[in-house]
């Protein structure tokens, strides 16, 4: 008998490599704007909680203006709808670990904090093979995460048993968000942040490649 039934994937640091494109996007709005730009090694802590989030670490003046913070949305989403996808990929061994996944009877979901249109994209454009019952981004359908109602809600739709489903991420948001939701919290460490970090999360198993992630998954 299968250990899971289904797995909910995060999206960017986990299935994709999407740094430096969401990097590139977020130097182009604040160049835009006359404010200094970030390194792209900085952006793998102001990703993972959405681009408001992602703004406001990266130019802590919009904690406090709302009317900048907003400026800095719209024209980032601009600048990342035109190179979203230049010099994103899956992450090595993905691909065929969730083909190998389908195959063996597992369900497979994808929770992002990304806005839904672009998780959808990215999802269509990357895999598009891959029959995922479900890809949800961020939206006024459910709050963000680490809120658990949006992985709440697709656990129901892969198991009948939240215990049968598996949430992996790469970030500290997205063990909080399994452990929340009731769900086993799978980190990889391929991702944007430190091993350590998504440990102290709350994190159940560590895997370190694909193969390994395969392994945990499929039992």
């Amino acid at each position: 008998m299968m250990r899971f039934d289904g797995a909910i994937f995060d999206l960017d640091g986990t299935l994709i490599d999407s740094l430096e494109d969401i990097a590139n996007a977020a130097n182009e709005t604040l160049r835009q704007l006359g404010k200094p730009t970030c390194t792209l090694e900085s952006f793998k802590t102001h990703v993972g909680d959405g681009v408001s989030m992602l703004f406001q670490r990266a130019l802590p003046e919009t904690k406090d203006n709302p009317d900048l913070l907003a400026q800095c949305m719209a024209i980032y989403q601009g600048c990342y709808d035109v190179g979203w996808d230049r010099r994103t990929k899956p992450y090595p061994g993905i691909t065929t670990m969730l083909e190998q996944a389908l195959e063996s009877g597992l369900k497979l979901a994808v929770l992002s904090n990304k806005p839904d249109h672009f998780t959808k994209r990215c999802v269509e454009r990357f895999f598009p093979d891959l029959a995922f019952e479900q890809v949800v981004g961020h939206s006024q359908r459910f709050p963000r995460k680490p809120d658990p109602t949006s992985a709440k809600w697709i656990a129901s739709q892969l198991s009948k048993n939240p215990l049968r489903v598996a949430y992996v991420g790469d970030t500290n948001t997205d063990m909080k968000t399994a452990k929340s939701a009731g769900l086993y919290a799978i980190g990889v460490s391929w991702g944007f942040r430190q091993v350590e970090e998504i440990r102290e999360a709350g994190a159940e198993r560590i895997c370190d490649n694909a193969e390994d992630l395969k392994r945990e998954l499929i039992y």
